[in-house]
């Protein structure tokens, strides 16, 4: 949930410069998690001076008070706090909860209150231009959501509404009493207007049967639509205008580049510069998408944005909506209904998660640090309120944040740092409620203490935020030198602790917690983010940024390094047993070479968004026939996408693997059979980060390269 990039704080800044490392925490605020102590309680003690909620790492003084670990002051502890819920006696306030968890949920009194809670409001806002409905999602996502209508979260108040657009904006009418809905056009998308408001957003219980009604026929609706033109711009005002008095999540489903009335768009990307290395228009065309998502952030309204176009949708702009309003980003490139049958997969599956997901409403995150460090920089889709408030219209369990800290005052008198990350949300059921972390890490005045607490997943996971910043302010040459200038600065750090003969001993010296920072940054020099030389369209670029930017680092570390396992050989030796009985076969993961693929061999490449399994020519019949299903190599079909349910030992380890492996993160990744001699092996090659290709080093010779830039 909560990690620093180092494990020891130094005690001043200057040491941190000469440690040549990024300090700040990455945090995963709303995660699911499975015993989450829930306290209920008319006070919630919290320090007079800073504001602190009590937490583990505070002391306790003379029983009847309290110090502080973020501000040192001392606080009288109330009467109540003396009695342990559990125990139920007095006395002893080291027993309560909130100082026996570092992350503990409080249910808010009403002063935690500028509002009654708002009811969860849900606005779904759909493209049908003519090439939208050509890719058949609008079926899909009525699909969805006419299965999950009674699981999506909320209580008894819970509000739902639609809005379509194409040239025009079309509204529709749910109101009790109608026998159908009815249909209102606005084509002013100028000057758009909410027609009728009170029965657009509608009670979804009271209105259930209407809501289902428009679902099962929406498709019909627009199936003959040729209106080729997209208002998006106008549709996303008429849903703040509809949203703002009370608001809650708006979710827009465009595929197509908007090209009509406010917000429109041109077209700026040269496909004939895609393998350059000087990337053009990473930056947002308009500031029209981050001015209405300002305007949603401050009436407690976020927008979620899901792109399905086959060609260039501008997501640098259309991104800006979710990044303000504390949003989200999809991406479905060439999502088809029979074309690309393998995106409808990944759109329905990840849609019927994200309908049915946990939420927070109207939420603000504040992040406290011990007196003497200072957030200068925070990443992820948010408004910065103030110095250490992020306003978040919605909270979801899927959403990262990066801050980075800065040293103002020396820490010479503290022995620990702690870093205290507060989240008062609105819960589904209209109960106010603040999840609290708190982290403690100890402070040190040696240089290599720091150098040998480094976390280097979190460090990769800041330096990759930072990497995005750095090519959005300059360049991607800039950040990919960047990311190589860290690299170097980390070992000529860790060389001045050591002695020159064993610094040459070890030939590149680097902390052995550090020893995959060369690694991962050679994988992200060669990512889709910050790749160049090679064809990558524009809008996947940008994609893969806003990733970056907002993936919690669970999931981050295989977006940047991938997961390759061999499935040719799987026994159950130190499998793992699910709570279901299912065993799971835990095989080794393999270095990203084809110096560890061997033709004989069958492997499962996990990208986070996408699971490759890649078959080599020359695999035993035995396992194509019971795995596969086929009776040899060349019977593997060329678009196989899943694998049989065959009644065998291996069939089932290799489904239960794979499924255990997708089974474990919020995206969908779905499965693509590739033949060694397949046409698209390139799709299993890219990601061999450890090898040479036409324009970047493998991996043997970026340490070289380390090498040679050291002994300059």
């Amino acid at each position: 949930i909560f990690r620093c990039t180092l494990t020891k704080i130094p005690e001043t800044q200057s040491l941190l410069q000469k440690a040549r490392l990024p300090l700040g925490v990455l945090i995963h605020p709303f995660r699911d998690v499975s015993h989450l102590p829930v306290i209920q309680s008319s006070t919630i003690v919290r320090c007079r001076s800073c504001r602190a909620y009590i937490n583990p790492y505070v002391q306790f003084v003379e029983r009847q008070k309290w110090k502080c670990n973020i501000c040192f002051r001392i606080n009288p502890l109330p009467d109540d706090f003396m009695y342990d819920p559990s125990t139920k006696k007095y006395g002893e306030p080291e027993r309560r909860p909130e100082v026996r968890n570092a992350t503990v949920e409080f249910i808010a009194p009403t002063e935690y209150m500028l509002r009654p809670p708002q009811p969860a409001a849900y606005l779904f806002v759909l493209d049908v231009s003519h090439g939208a409905v050509q890719t058949g999602y609008l079926s899909s996502f009525c699909k969805v959501l006419l299965e999950e209508l009674d699981n999506i979260p909320g209580d008894s108040r819970t509000q739902v509404g639609f809005v379509t657009f194409d040239s025009s904006v079309h509204f529709y009418n749910l109101g009790e009493g109608l026998s159908q809905p009815q249909m209102m056009l606005v084509s002013d998308i100028d000057d758009v207007f909410v027609p009728s408001p009170d029965s657009l957003l509608v009670n979804i219980h009271e209105s259930k049967a209407l809501v289902q009604d428009l679902l099962t026929n929406l498709p019909l609706i627009h199936a003959q639509n040729g209106e080729p033109t997209s208002a998006l711009g106008a549709a996303v005002q008429a849903a703040y205008k509809l949203m703002s008095p009370i608001g809650g999540r708006v979710s827009v489903f465009q595929t197509i580049l908007p090209n009509a009335g406010p917000g429109s768009l041109k077209p700026r990307e040269d496909p004939n510069q895609r393998a350059g290395k000087e990337i053009l228009n990473l930056l947002p065309a308009t500031d029209f998408y981050k001015k209405l998502a300002l305007d949603c952030s401050s009436q407690q309204v976020a927008v979620d944005v899901f792109l399905m176009g086959a060609q260039y949708m501008d997501v640098a702009s259309l991104a800006c909506i979710s990044k303000y309003s504390a949003g989200c980003v999809s991406y479905y490139p060439g999502l088809h209904s029979t074309q690309n049958k393998c995106q409808v997969e990944k759109f329905e599956a990840e849609l019927r998660y994200y309908v049915t997901r946990k939420i927070g409403f109207e939420a603000v995150m504040r992040i406290r640090c011990t007196k003497g460090l200072v957030i200068h920089t925070f990443h992820g889709n948010f408004f910065v309120r103030s110095t250490d408030l992020l306003s978040l219209p919605n909270v979801n369990p899927d959403a990262g944040f990066g801050m980075q800290i800065a040293i103002e005052e020396s820490l010479a008198d503290c022995n620990v740092a702690c870093f205290q990350a507060a989240v008062l949300y609105t819960s589904s059921r209209g109960e106010r409620r603040i999840r609290v972390h708190t982290l403690c890490l100890p402070v040190t005045a040696m240089l290599q203490d720091i150098l040998g607490s480094v976390d280097q997943e979190a460090v990769m996971g800041m330096l990759c935020k930072m990497a995005v910043d750095r090519s959005l302010s300059s360049s991607v040459v800039d950040a990919r030198e960047a990311l190589v200038n860290a690299c170097l600065d980390l070992i000529q750090a860790f060389k001045v602790t050591l002695g020159s003969g064993q610094a040459a001993a070890l030939g590149l010296p680097i902390p052995h917690c550090a020893r995959l920072v060369p690694l991962y940054a050679l994988a992200l020099i060669k990512h889709t983010a910050f790749r160049v030389g090679i064809s990558t369209k524009l809008d996947e670029r940008v994609f893969a940024m806003e990733q970056m930017k907002t993936m919690p680092l669970t999931y981050l570390m295989t977006y940047i390094y991938p997961a390759l396992y061999p499935l040719h050989a799987l026994d159950d030796q130190d499998a793992l047993e699910l709570d279901d009985g299912t065993l799971v076969c835990q095989p080794p993961r393999l270095q990203l070479s084809f110096e560890n693929v061997d033709r004989h061999g069958c492997y499962a490449l996990d990208t986070v968004d996408r699971l490759y399994l890649y078959v080599g020519r020359a695999l035993s019949d035995h396992f194509c026939m019971n795995v596969l299903g086929v009776p040899n190599f060349l019977a593997i079909p060329e678009d196989m996408t899943e694998l049989p349910q065959l009644a065998t030992e291996e069939s089932e380890r290799v489904r239960n693997f794979l499924s255990w492996t997708q089974s474990r993160r919020p995206f969908y990744s779905p499965l693509r059979v590739i033949r060694e001699d397949s046409k698209d092996r390139h799709l299993f090659v890219q990601h061999m980060v450890d090898d040479r290709t036409d324009s970047a080093l493998s991996y043997y010779e970026f340490l070289q390269h380390l090498k040679q830039q050291l002994s300059k």
